[in-house]
C-alpha cells in the first residue's frame, strides 16, 4: 500500500494554548486506521488542523506525497478527503434526499450516487422525502455517513459515529464501516469503542496530551491490555 496521508511533527492549538506537540500519522491506500485517546486528549484538534479549520504551528500534512499545509476545508474536501463530524451536523430543515443531493461530487471513476447511498441505507431511502431535523438520532447519524460517501472520498475520516447511539443502532454503524472496508475505501475512525476498533481495524495511532505515544497493528494491540488500562482507560 501506498500512503494517502501523512501527518508529521503537527503542532496546532487554540489562541495561547497549545494542544498538540509534533503529532505524526499516516493512512495508506485501503488502510482502516484509527486515533485514540481519552477525551481532552487532541483527537479532534486533529482532525480540525487537518480539515483547515483550525492554522498549524508546525509540522507538515500531506497528502498522496503532496504538502497541503494552510489548506482551506474547501481544498481539502476537493483533494477527496470527506469527514464525518462528531454532532452528524446534518441540515435540518432539507429532506434527506436534499442533504444527500447537497453533496454530491462526480470524480473519475465515482462509485457513490444518490441512488446507491439509499440502497446502503434502506432506511434513508423510506424516508427521502423527510426532514432530516425529524429522523432519529441513528438515522441522522446515517445521514451525515451517507452524506460524506456523496463526495466519493478516497478517505473518509468518521469523529465519534456511534457517540450517544442505542446498542442496535451502534451495530448498524458498525456494519457500515465493514462494509466500506470491504469494498477498499480508505477510513480513520475515532471512537471510544476499542474492542470494534481493533476488529476491524489494521492500524492504530494512540494520542495523549497531544503526542502520540504509541502506533502499532491490530494484533499487537489487542495483545496488550496494559495499553488500554494505561492510555485509553479501558
Amino acid at each position: 500500500m501506498s500512503a494517502l496521508l501523512e501527518i508529521s511533527g503537527l503542532e496546532a492549538g487554540y489562541g495561547a494554548s497549545q494542544v498538540l506537540f509534533g503529532l505524526d500519522l499516516s493512512v495508506e491506500e485501503g488502510e482502516v486506521a484509527t486515533l485514540l485517546g481519552r477525551n481532552g486528549m487532541g483527537k479532534t484538534t486533529t482532525v480540525r488542523t487537518l480539515f483547515g479549520l483550525l492554522p498549524l504551528r508546525a509540522g507538515t500534512i500531506r497528502w498522496r506525497g503532496e504538502v497541503v499545509n494552510g489548506f482551506s476545508p474547501q481544498r481539502v474536501a476537493h483533494l477527496g478527503i470527506a469527514l464525518v463530524p462528531e454532532g452528524r451536523q446534518v441540515f435540518p430543515n432539507l429532506t434527506v434526499a436534499e442533504n444527500l443531493v447537497a453533496f454530491a461530487v462526480k470524480r473519475g471513476g465515482a462509485a457513490w450516487d444518490l441512488a446507491k447511498v439509499l440502497d446502503f441505507f434502506p432506511q434513508l431511502r423510506e424516508r427521502s422525502s423527510q426532514l432530516a431535523g425529524r429522523l432519529s438520532g441513528g438515522e441522522q447519524q446515517m445521514l451525515a455517513i451517507g452524506r460524506a460517501l456523496m463526495t466519493n472520498p478516497a478517505l473518509l475520516v468518521v469523529d465519534e459515529a456511534t457517540e450517544g447511539l442505542a446498542p442496535l443502532v451502534r451495530e448498524e454503524v458498525w456494519r457500515c464501516f465493514e462494509a466500506l472496508r470491504a469494498g477498499g475505501q480508505a477510513l480513520l475512525l475515532i471512537d471510544k469503542h476499542v474492542e470494534r476498533l481493533v476488529a476491524l481495524a489494521d492500524r492504530h495511532t494512540i494520542v495523549e496530551r497531544g503526542r502520540a505515544v504509541w502506533a502499532g497493528g491490530s494484533e499487537a494491540l489487542r495483545s496488550d491490555r496494559s495499553l488500554w488500562h494505561r492510555w485509553l482507560g479501558v
